[in-house]
């Protein structure tokens, strides 16, 4: 009797803890889905800016209006269910774009100093610092995921209940690369 006592009450500590252990990983796992969310949010108001300087260089090129409307049309909006390929490739998506319009901005020096091309600039670059914040706290809320997922005894409940690692964002190693400071 003492035994089958004994025996229900490791029993019933184990599945409490197995409950207990799967709740982090939910919590863990909508921390890393908020802050790609987030990214998505950031990314979007970018976009959006973006769109804004399009409209602008319309009256400047025609050409290059269409150019950067096309590729403002390939965007894909990343979601909390993206992953950290989607987003990065709707990075490199955005910076193409953008060296478009900094390349014509050169080429219009009237664009340049228009008012309302500096005050959009101005946002993309709040966003594009934002964007940054947010792909911080990503790769810091998959980095407590990941150790959660590969940590003894957890990862016995992570595999029991497939939760698996996530990617990191890679660094834009182009934006890494110090300038050569030589003349």
């Amino acid at each position: 009797m003492i035994v089958t006592l004994i025996v229900i009450a490791v029993v019933v500590l184990l599945v409490m803890w197995i409950i207990s252990v799967q709740r982090k990983f939910v919590s863990a796992e909508e921390i890393v889905k908020n802050a790609m969310s987030q990214i998505g949010v950031q990314q979007s108001s970018r976009w959006d800016a973006l769109t804004a300087l399009v409209e602008l260089i319309k009256s400047y090129n025609e050409h290059e209006y269409k150019t950067l409307k096309e590729v403002i049309a390939a965007r894909a909006g990343i979601t909390a269910n993206s992953t950290a390929a989607e987003a990065q490739a709707q990075e490199e998506l955005l910076e193409k774009a953008l060296v478009q319009v900094k390349a014509i901005s050169e080429q219009y020096p009237e664009l340049k100093a228009d008012a309302m091309y500096i005050k959009t600039m101005d946002s993309v670059n709040t966003y594009e610092n934002q964007v940054r914040m947010s792909r911080m706290v990503y790769n810091d809320s998959v980095t407590k995921y990941n150790r959660l997922v590969r940590q003894i005894p957890e990862s016995f409940v992570a595999a029991i209940f497939r939760f698996t690692e996530k990617e990191y964002l890679k660094e834009n190693t182009a934006k890494s690369d110090m300038p050569s400071l030589k003349i």
